[in-house]
């Protein structure tokens, strides 16, 4: 008899010939019936629907049968049927079950219930097979693959910078050191301070927290680059919005102004979230049905905006571009500013904005994506290009509905003295940097680039309310499992 080969569960429930004979393979989801018929929902991750698999009691051993339990590994040979049930459009009638792997129903997390998404993290490993991860994936995986689509397209070259560094590209200092030593014996100097020289590299390394600064080489010489990696943030947060090792999408590019910076940010977006409305059809509307049965006991004004309707808030408007200036001029006459109502108060010229004061501009007062420009040079990255006026950068920040920023970035400083006088200012250390600075001795050109975070895009496109649930394994203070 000839093997019929496997069709994913996405296939099949596309499929309107019926009368064939097919073969699925997946993880059986519940089963239920009677000593006559049983009903199984199957899923193999390709499609948030689960494929009905009808199997005649009789025809099949007892032991068989007790052996398909929810988590159990099936493979399944039959007809595919029109469905007479509702949910479904059509079915397999089976003429043959394996059992591939068994699962014991009894000790398997996951039971055929609700789950709380606190009880998915400590289950991470398994996770991926409730209906709200399999969705996450399916959209994380569409949202990579439209990232290199988009930069393909447009005749960037992907580069990959790298992880382990000698630099601190935002002057942060809170990096993951990468080290060889011996903890327990870690060689001094005479002076008493750790000897690096004794290290695997010679010197202090870390992991990247940007790859912006290498990126910035490659730009300088092959026009239109871009960098998809990991980074790293050895903050100790413990809050929903951070995570201390996630994805950068970094575009750099010669020859562009802060003006082609922006456009190139509102582009690459809305070319994001279309491919999400036009590509993950289902999934976002299982994504949206779960937040807003999350949030139904909430008052009205609480509730967040259905998901596909703030996806499409975003592509079908223009994103407002307008100073840091002058939304502080409007902060300080908003209401909830007047009346107390924010958390952190604006001073004025200097204030470092908060998602309050960034969600306020979006979706109260200008009820459109925002891009704040010359932000003070006092509260931005060394390597922005000085305004004339002596006191702003040239900034970005592309600010989001629901989420604040979601893009960060700048028209980069070309001068080399106004950029070694900064890093003169900031005491960083010119000489370790001497590659980032010859960069603006040979040729220098104008230049910008920006930084999405990936996560922080996955936040927006799923509507889910914690970052750790949006990549597949977290890695937060105190957790480092899988």
């Amino acid at each position: 008899m000839e093997q019929i080969r496997r069709t994913k569960v996405a296939a099949i429930l596309r499929d309107t010939e019926y009368g064939k004979e097919v073969n699925v393979k997946g993880w059986v989801r519940t089963r239920r019936g009677n000593k006559f018929v049983n009903f199984i929902a199957l899923n193999d991750g390709s499609s948030i629907h689960n494929l009905q698999i009808v199997a005649d009691v009789p025809k099949f051993s007892e032991e068989l049968i007790k052996r398909i339990t929810t988590g159990s590994a099936i493979s399944v040979t039959g007809v595919l049927a029109e469905s007479s049930g509702s949910g479904q459009s059509v079915e397999v009638q089976a003429t043959n079950i394996e059992v591939i792997g068994d699962c014991n129903a009894d000790e398997y997390p996951l039971q055929p219930k609700k789950h709380s998404l606190e009880f998915l993290r400590d289950i991470a490993h398994l996770r991926f097979r409730t209906n709200i991860f399999g969705a996450i994936t399916r959209v994380r995986h569409s949202m990579i693959f439209a990232v290199h689509k988009f930069f393909s397209e447009k005749g960037f070259y992907n580069i990959h910078t790298p992880i382990i560094t000698a630099s601190d590209a935002e002057g942060a200092g809170e990096m993951f050191r990468v080290t060889t030593l011996d903890v327990n014996n870690i060689p001094k100097t005479e002076d008493g301070i750790v000897d690096f020289s004794q290290d695997f590299f010679g010197k202090s390394t870390n992991l990247t927290v940007s790859g912006q600064l290498e990126g910035e080489l490659a730009a300088l010489a092959m026009s239109e680059i871009y960098t998809f990696g990991p980074t790293f943030r050895a903050e100790n947060s413990n809050t929903a919005r951070h995570l201390a090792e996630f994805w950068m999408i970094e575009p750099e590019m010669a020859f562009y102004d802060l003006d082609d910076n922006m456009d190139l940010a509102e582009e690459f977006t809305k070319y994001l979230l279309n491919y999400a409305l036009d590509n993950c059809k289902e999934d976002l509307e299982f994504l949206s049905n779960r937040q807003q049965e999350e949030e139904k006991n909430k008052k009205a004004e609480d509730r967040s905006m259905e998901l596909i309707e703030k996806l499409k808030f975003v592509v079908e408007n223009d994103y407002v571009r307008l100073t840091y200036s002058e939304a502080i001029d409007i902060l300080m006459n908003s209401k909830p500013h007047k009346k107390n109502k924010f958390q952190y108060p604006i001073t004025g010229f200097g204030s470092d904005l908060q998602a309050e004061h960034e969600r306020y501009l979006v979706e109260k007062h200008f009820k459109k994506p925002v891009i704040l420009t010359d932000y003070p040079m006092s509260i931005k990255a060394f390597y922005m290009k000085q305004s004339d006026d002596g006191r702003t950068v040239r900034a970005m920040d592309v600010l989001f509905p629901q989420i604040g920023e979601i893009i960060g970035g700048s028209q980069r400083e070309e001068s080399y003295d106004k950029l070694l006088e900064r890093m003169r200012v900031l005491d960083l250390p010119e000489k370790e940097m001497y590659w980032y600075l010859d960069t603006r001795r040979f040729g220098s050109v104008p230049h910008s680039g920006f930084g999405l975070g990936f996560e922080r895009l996955m936040l927006f496109v799923s509507g889910m309310g914690n970052i750790r649930d949006v990549i597949p394994f977290p890695r937060t203070p105190k957790n480092a499992e899988f």
